[in-house]
């Protein structure tokens, strides 16, 4: 039967633990929909920065999540409201407040629906911290990646290196330990393993590595065994 449904992989972990790298492989090799929910949370987060919003008024803030514009390109671009906003979500302060935002609920109720929309118009890749237990809790395929903190720490520099940004080592661990705290403490959509999820320590594997186990499991659940074409 030439049935082809949409198929869902949810990747959780924490910071630096390799999901952006691992999901947007993944989307490319299997010619999904990456969905970069971090991405999401920083264009919101750059927009309340560009209107001097407060992150503190959780009402202002969900309205921007509401009203805006986010498309997630194929080729990784991220569009708001129209405008490549790619290499500015990615500045430390835009993480930061990103951060922050992603903790007010108005806002991540806006941003699940927005990701759920995504997900019943094509198969999508999509990683955070709550996808397999609040945003696509019936995927397919579920995968906690993590790593040990020092590996994440290093891998954080290596992007804040690429980006040409000069940060000790000892202020992304700093942030790093708040921002795992705030993310497994919050009230709303907590940073956890769901029951159902591989766990995968990437410590001492290759980004091409995680993606071949992965790709194991997407074939031994989705395609019963048969190849992606």
């Amino acid at each position: 039967m030439a049935h082809s449904r949409l198929v869902v992989i949810a990747i959780d972990g924490p910071a630096g633990a390799g999901k952006s790298t691992i999901a947007r492989r993944l989307a490319q090799r299997l010619g999904f929909t990456y969905i970069d929910s971090g991405a999401m949370y920083r264009a919101v987060a750059l927009w309340a920065i560009r209107q001097n919003a407060d992150p503190a008024d959780m009402h202002r803030m969900e309205q921007l999540a509401r009203a805006a514009g986010i498309d997630l390109e194929p080729d990784g671009r991220v569009l708001l409201n129209g405008e490549d906003v790619t290499a500015a979500i990615r500045s430390a302060e835009a993480g930061k407040q990103a951060s922050v935002v992603a903790a007010i609920p108005g806002v991540r109720r806006a941003l699940v629906e927005k990701q759920r929309a995504l997900g019943q118009r094509t198969s999508v890749v999509m990683e955070g911290r709550d996808i397999g237990t609040v945003v696509f809790p019936h995927a397919d395929v579920k995968i906690f990646l993590d790593a040990e903190p020092a590996e994440r720490v290093n891998r954080r520099l290596r992007d804040f290196q690429a980006q040409g940004e000069a940060i000790p080592p000892e202020t992304i661990a700093a942030q790093m330990r708040e921002r795992d705290q705030r993310d497994r403490t919050r009230a709303e959509a907590p940073l956890t393993q769901a029951p159902d999820a591989v766990y995968i320590d990437s410590t001492s594997l290759s980004p091409g590595e995680v993606e071949e186990e992965i790709l194991k499991l997407v074939r031994a659940r989705v395609t019963n065994g048969k190849d992606f074409s």
